[in-house]
């Protein structure tokens, strides 16, 4: 059997590899674009546009500010912002600094906020005002010194920034008392000039990201991810979209950038090709997404399935008012994309939507389905240049298994992560030498198969199988003959203990606006 198969079903413009990847820090990708495209706008937000040029000084003059701080090399700092483009800038001045990024969900409490906080032993954060007091509840419980408080309202244009200063800073929580030791971003930058920033002996192989994952399924870990893992697999993405055409490309970012998917394959993969990222702190506003489609004529966008559903059922499309057509390409990520979104996503758009998939563990992507080739119905694609995926035997944990069997998906490549930040045992478990010779497998805990043409099909996580009376039962196979229901926006199943079968399967609706449906109907 040919052991990479997906090798010749590539996009005629993707190259089966790109080594060697240059031995840079991901910091370099910001300092190259704004070298050659100094006057390109990197982050547009509310009609404010931050350049290339003026980005990367701002970043230097973080760098400087948070090594006056104390923040040495290896140090873990933390981002609590949503996609603003101080988030831009505070993530490329922890690096440029010699820190590590730790970016938080802004909208966690502060007992999830603590976690990362304590085991992270993060002294520094970076957070906007909103969520101020939430992060100086959980810097109560752990080792922070200082928090560098940003307003949104600095990333507004004048007019607006007085509008907000008038009607909104107090009502909305904006407006703040600093505790003592915190200081603004503002004035944190007013005292550095770019050229201060700090010069850190830091190579691709040091430290760059901890990503906090799995608090819903045991205690949340952190994904230690370096350099150039991070570097690699923003140019395996930018090199999937092979036809990007670089300082020419406007991405729209409503995917959350405190998560991988957004953090690397929207804005580092962008910042690569200094490309134009527009920036929504809400995707969940949707009108604030419209309006910046409308304006900004954007051609990437990367989403997610419930994302694109949400635009496609809305009645402002429906009525023609929202132009979708400047749109080419969209990769789908982080939840299974069923076809009847895909499909009418693109009707309305004419862009081509593609699924992919990836992980914390090897931030961000591994698979996805060509950009202009074919995309496969339920596939989340082929690996991406120099990734190596097999299909492993669940029972044993070492049998490769043959084209069409089920087992988990086990994948290596220059972009998997070095390991999880003070959980040996776990690291070990998940990532396994299997005596090939080669680097170690990152076993990833999903279950799938590959055709015979590579392209591989996610069944369902290994954690998520439904067991009945010995049946093994998987969630995305209900999920998908519901939302093939006319009457349904959204559906998701899951097991539940049952008396006789020790599980069953329970499935949750939510019906289209205007629909009623009974469950035998449903069940149907």
């Amino acid at each position: 059997m040919d052991s990479k198969p997906w090798l010749k079903h590539y996009d005629s413009g993707v190259p089966p590899s790109l080594a060697p990847y240059p031995n840079i820090l991901i910091q370099q990708l910001l300092e190259d674009s704004a070298r050659k495209h100094p006057d390109a706008p990197c982050t547009i937000f509310k009609g404010a546009v931050v350049t290339y040029k003026q980005m990367n000084d701002a970043a230097d003059q973080i760098a400087a500010g948070l090594a006056s701080l104390g923040v040495k090399k290896g140090d873990r700092v933390g981002i609590v912002m949503p996609n603003i483009p101080q988030f831009v800038m505070s993530f490329y001045g922890i690096l440029k600094a010699g820190g590590v990024v730790v970016a938080i969900n802004p909208t966690y409490p502060a007992a999830e906020m603590v976690t990362p906080l304590v085991d992270g032993e993060i002294t520094v954060v970076l957070a906007m005002s909103k969520f101020y007091k939430t992060v100086r509840e959980a810097c109560a419980k752990s080792k922070v010194k200082t928090v560098v408080v940003t307003n949104v309202k600095e990333a507004l244009p004048p007019v607006l920034r007085v509008l907000f200063t008038l009607a909104k800073e107090k009502k909305e929580g904006h407006r703040v008392e600093l505790h003592s030791g915190d200081v603004m971003l503002a004035d944190l930058l007013a005292k550095f000039k770019p050229a201060d920033r700090p010069h850190v002996a830091v190579t691709p192989n040091d430290r760059a990201l901890f990503q906090y994952s799995g608090g819903t399924t045991g205690t949340p870990k952190a994904a230690v991810a370096l350099h150039r893992n991070i570097v690699a697999n923003s140019l395996q993405i930018k090199a999937w979209l092979w036809d990007m055409k670089e300082a020419g490309e406007i991405t729209l970012l409503g995917i959350p950038l405190f998560h991988v998917y957004g953090m690397i394959a929207g804005m580092s993969m962008t910042v690569a090709g200094a490309g134009s990222m527009v920036l929504v702190p809400d995707a969940r506003d949707l009108p604030d997404v419209f309006a910046n489609i409308n304006k900004y004529h954007p051609t990437l966008f990367p989403g997610v399935p419930r994302l694109y559903n949400a635009i496609n059922n809305h009645p402002d499309v429906a009525a023609g008012k929202v132009d979708l057509k400047s749109i080419r390409a969209c990769i789908s990520g982080s939840a299974a994309l069923l076809l009847d979104v895909k499909q009418k996503f693109e009707k309305l758009s004419g862009a081509k939507v593609f699924e992919g998939f990836g992980m914390s563990e090897a931030p961000t992507a591994t698979h996805c389905n060509p950009f202009t080739g074919q995309n496969k119905e339920g596939s989340v694609g082929m690996p991406l240049p120099d990734v190596d995926a097999q299909i492993m035997d669940l029972d044993d944990g070492k049998t490769v298994l043959g084209v069409g069997e089920v087992g988990e998906l086990i994948v290596r490549g220059p972009q998997v992560m070095w390991g999880y930040h003070n959980m040996p045992t776990e690291t070990t478990n998940t990532l396994r030498d299997l005596g090939d010779g080669g680097a170690p497998w990152l076993f990833t805990g999903d279950i799938a198969r590959m055709d015979e043409e590579g392209y591989f099909y996610i069944v369902d996580r290994k954690k998520e199988l439904i067991k009945i009376g010995g049946f093994q039962v998987w969630p995305r196979d209900i999920e998908e003959a519901l939302a093939a229901h006319p009457k349904v926006l959204e559906a998701a199943a899951a097991g539940v203990p049952h008396p006789e079968f020790g599980e069953t399967a329970k499935a949750w609706v939510v019906l289209k606006a205007g629909e009623s449906a009974t469950p035998d109907e449903l069940k149907k």
